[in-house]
């Protein structure tokens, strides 16, 4: 086998999705397995005749004919949003990407009252908003955290009398703390829960293991590691690993540790959704991205030059990878730059896990700091090689598979 692990070494929205298509279009691939995040993941993935999905729960694999998704224990399912999402992918063609889905019955539900209480604190911080994407998936972590023993999970949309008590006992907690949630009763939400059950495969954590000897899987990571909840920059991050650690987790749980690549997912522009740092933001480039528009929650999707300092630091946290895909080369101009270092520093130091006043006392340095840049490269993949020490195995020049561009002959099959 030879699985592969992909993960996104910035803030997200590098092009996880279109990555993940080509590998399920350039070779045979059985599952596609999600590793962490939840219905906020936003996966684009286009196809050559025009069709287009924003991948959220689904696996960006799911356009190609046969391939599955598996939820690991470690993403926050919402089966609310996922029927919606299997909807719209009926509506372009993919009919049967349910009957292609198995959930680790371990894996915590998102409800609509995490959803409430997400966006309720949210608006509240104001104008210190952190950017969350108001679905519910942080605080579902959170209450998981707190309270292991009652939080809703999967498994339990099989006992509705079960599921009825933790759902009241969510909504009594969270409204306790917040007042009144706007989120239906919890007898209006146990019909989509019930169906949830009876229509999708759920299974424990021992299903994978015959999954990764059945056929090559693809792990597909969400948001990037530069929001890595306990290496992204605090408090502007995302409650999850963002990292290769989950599917390591998973490989090593299947007797098969070291058997994945891992593959970093890079955009030529570094870009962020929201607010944070973003050293080397201009706003005078002259990129919009008609798939990651300005929302209300999470605010302005936000361009900057090629960030070499911050990229380097996203490799030291993941503990490096064995090439890149290099995505959006097709944007890359006389305009467009490589910042090598900043004014006040020239690399970011990774800390221990769990650290947060270290996190957020980095996050108010780079505030602070400004990017030190080189001149436009004539090469892009050549030159991000160079400056990450990394080989660009895969270049994208456009949104389609057929747009990819293998780095070097055998290092990839062309797509089928």
């Amino acid at each position: 086998m030879n699985h592969v692990m992909v993960v996104d070494l910035g803030f997200g929205d590098a092009g996880k999705g279109t990555v993940v298509d080509w590998l399920c279009a350039s070779r045979p691939v059985h599952t596609v397995v999600r590793f962490n995040g939840g219905a906020q993941a936003a996966h684009n993935v286009a196809l050559r005749d025009g069709r287009h999905h924003t991948f959220a729960q689904f696996g960006s694999g799911t356009f190609r004919p046969g391939v599955r998704t598996h939820l690991s224990r470690h993403v926050v399912v919402d089966p609310l949003a996922l029927a919606a999402e299997a909807d719209h992918l009926t509506s372009v063609g993919v009919p049967d990407a349910l009957d292609r889905l198995t959930v680790d019955g371990e894996a915590l539900l998102a409800t609509p009252y995490h959803r409430a209480a997400n966006r309720a604190r949210e608006i509240a911080r104001g104008a210190d908003r952190h950017g969350s994407c108001g679905l519910g998936v942080g605080e579902a972590v959170a209450y998981g955290l707190a309270h292991p023993d009652e939080a809703p999970r999967v498994a339990d949309c099989r006992r509705p009398a079960l599921l009825r008590r933790r759902l009241a006992a969510l909504r009594d907690r969270l409204t306790a703390e917040l007042g009144p949630l706007d989120a239906p009763p919890v007898e209006d939400c146990l019909p989509a829960y019930a169906a949830f059950a009876q229509r999708v495969g759920i299974v424990d954590r021992a299903y994978l293991a015959g999954v990764l000897r059945a056929g090559t899987c693809v792990f597909e990571g969400a948001q990037g590691v530069l929001l890595d909840e306990w290496h992204g920059f605090h408090p502007y991050t995302t409650w999850s690993t963002t990292t290769f650690a989950n599917a390591e987790t998973l490989l090593a749980e299947a007797g098969l540790a070291g058997t994945a690549q891992r593959l970093g997912v890079l955009r030529v522009t570094t870009t962020r959704h929201g607010p944070g740092p973003l050293v080397t933001e201009d706003p005078t480039l002259p990129f919009t991205d008609p798939h990651n528009p300005s929302n209300p929650w999470q605010g302005r999707f936000r361009f900057g030059h090629f960030d070499a300092v911050a990229h380097r630091y996203a490799l030291a946290v993941a503990g490096g990878v064995d090439g890149l895909a290099l995505t959006h080369v097709d944007l890359a101009g006389p305009g467009l730059r490589i910042c090598r270092r900043y004014d006040i520093l020239d690399r970011l130091v990774t800390g221990p896990a769990g650290d947060l006043d270290r996190q957020a006392a980095l996050t108010a340095r780079l505030l602070a700091a400004r990017p030190v840049y080189a001149d436009p490269p004539a090469d892009w993949p050549a030159a991000v090689a160079a400056e990450l020490g990394v080989p660009v195995v895969l270049s994208s020049h456009g949104p389609t598979a057929e747009q990819k561009l293998a780095a070097f002959a055998g290092a990839v099959s062309a797509p089928r």
